[in-house]
């Protein structure tokens, strides 16, 4: 018997094992497709406090994230950057009053600041955003926060939980849970999605931790559990890096919609996000809606001079926020993202809400409450000052690589056994051969879309791309795994089917 058993392989679910596996416990992660497929892979990408929060009054939230910011850029700095971004100024109180707002944000950071925050001339401004929209232009204020990659940054937590012990698994779908005689959640019943056996567990505390999901793993336990999730829509589109040449991005604290938009720069593209639109239940494969996309349009069309069109969008996603229901749940741009513990009569524990940059800190929160429910030895958390796997600070020598870390020399030692893995997969796209040899034998990529979408990230910043890239990973997976032709004619069939979803 295990101490935990954990369902979710996102940023969340991930996350506790870590903290549970580095205390000494033992610990099962289940995930029913494969880690971050849900929306831990579909984030702004940007590790930050949130300004919004701080406009809301949730200063406590604000000071957590900073906190959290700083520990993240600490324990995994290959993957944890500082970004610059400017909130331009088209009316004459508004540099003033966000240049408060921000030296605030700055000040509440403390120790763990990215950097000073400014106010900018007219000139400044366009020197760091030359594409910026020049009518009525009047200057602007630049502060500082974080910009990370999602899923490679869950990946690497997935070899963190393992080198301390956890056991992880993907592609094993939670299908009930088990009791003892006392009624109390003791263990699951999954399916191997690739295999199709039944597999079996048991633990001394069972962990939901199925984000915008968790309803229907408590319905699990209590088919009469009132939902808790009011899930929430965001839609992104990446487009080439000529909309946002610099290094430097734009934050628009308000929008028609009432929520931030972001326009940043992300490996050599430009990403422009994001939405909150209410949705009636979660998909694992969520889409923009059309109003989705024409709003971000145009809404971008307003501050970059270089107006997109749909014909500029290279992809285009969607992520469910698993917001907590409050009132009547009408805007989920007004409900908070704090995290939320609930226990069930039955002892099943769901930790759900919250946000990216908070993960470290939910974990925490999570394993206390989950050791004094099962009345496990108390040990203490000691994620603070945990490396993430392949941390590395100067990583400026590893070009496209750098993303790997440590691991990356791994990979270019790879490239010198077979030259062949050195070959481009695309000429758009900076990936290469022994990426996805090394997906497949050190990272758990099972699929075409696990190399293409989460441990490469090639169908996020150029989808028609990744459908050209599909069928040389698939042969090259095929090696790796001994699967025949048909294998891969199947996996390339699949990947399309999802990457159209990507394409506008």
């Amino acid at each position: 018997m295990r101490d935990f058993i954990v369902i979710g392989g996102g940023a969340t679910g991930v996350g506790v094992a870590v903290d549970a596996a580095s205390r000494g416990y033992r610990v099962l992660l289940l995930e029913q497709d494969d880690f971050g497929k849900g929306t831990s892979s579909r984030s702004t990408k940007l590790v930050h406090g949130g300004v919004r929060y701080l406009e809301q009054g949730n200063i406590s939230l604000v000071m957590e994230a900073l906190k959290e910011r700083g520990l993240l850029r600490q324990n995994a700095p290959h993957l944890v950057s500082d970004l610059a971004f400017v909130v331009p100024s088209y009316a004459w109180w508004e540099a003033p009053f966000y240049g408060i707002g921000l030296k605030l944000y700055q000040a509440l950071s403390g120790k763990y600041g990215f950097g000073k925050s400014q106010l900018l001339s007219k000139k400044q401004t366009l020197q760091h955003l030359p594409n910026i929209e020049t009518e009525g232009l009047r200057g602007g204020v630049m502060y500082y926060d974080g910009q990370f990659d999602d899923t490679r940054l869950l990946i690497n937590m997935v070899a963190t939980a393992a080198e301390q012990g956890a056991t992880l698994l993907n592609y094993a779908k939670v299908t009930s849970l088990t009791r003892n005689k006392q009624g109390w959640v003791d263990g699951v019943v999954a399916t191997d999605l690739e295999s199709g056996k039944t597999l079996r567990a048991k633990a001394k505390v069972v962990t939901n931790a199925t984000g915008a999901f968790c309803d229907s793993v408590r319905q699990f336990a209590e088919p009469q559990a009132k939902p808790m999730i009011a899930p929430s829509q965001g839609a992104h589109l990446v487009f080439d890096r000529s909309f946002l040449p610099g290094d430097t991005a734009i934050m628009v604290p308000h929008t028609s919609d009432g929520r931030v938009m972001f326009a940043i720069p992300w490996h050599g593209h430009t990403l422009v996000g994001t939405t909150d639109t209410p949705i009636q239940k979660p998909s694992l494969e969520p889409v923009p809606m059309e109003q989705e996309i024409e709003f971000i349009l145009s809404t971008a069309a307003l501050y970059l001079h270089k107006k997109p069109t749909r014909a500029d969008i290279l992809s285009a996603f969607a992520g469910i926020r698993p917001l907590v229901k409050s009132g009547d749940g009408a805007n989920t741009a007004a409900l908070s993202r704090d995290h939320t513990i609930h226990i069930d009569q039955s002892g099943l524990l769901t930790i759900t809400g919250g946000k990216w940059t908070t993960y470290r800190n939910m974990a925490e929160d999570c394993v206390n409450q989950a050791a004094t429910l099962a009345h496990l030895d108390e040990k203490p958390c000691v994620t603070r000052d945990l490396p993430i796997h392949g941390s590395l600070r100067k990583t400026a020598r590893l070009g496209s690589l750098a993303v790997y870390g440590a691991d990356a020399t791994k990979i270019q030692r790879l490239i010198e056994t077979d030259r062949a893995l050195a070959a481009p997969l695309h000429p758009a796209l900076p990936y290469c051969g022994a990426e996805v040899v090394w997906a497949v034998r050190e990272e758990m990529a099972r699929t075409v879309e696990d190399v293409l979408a989460r441990r490469t990230r090639a169908l996020f910043l150029n989808a028609r791309a990744a459908i050209e890239m599909a069928p040389r990973v698939a042969e090259l997976m095929a090696r790796e795994l001994k699967c025949d032709l048909a294998w891969q004619q199947r996996e390339v069939a699949r990947f399309e089917d999802v990457a159209n979803g990507y394409c506008v």
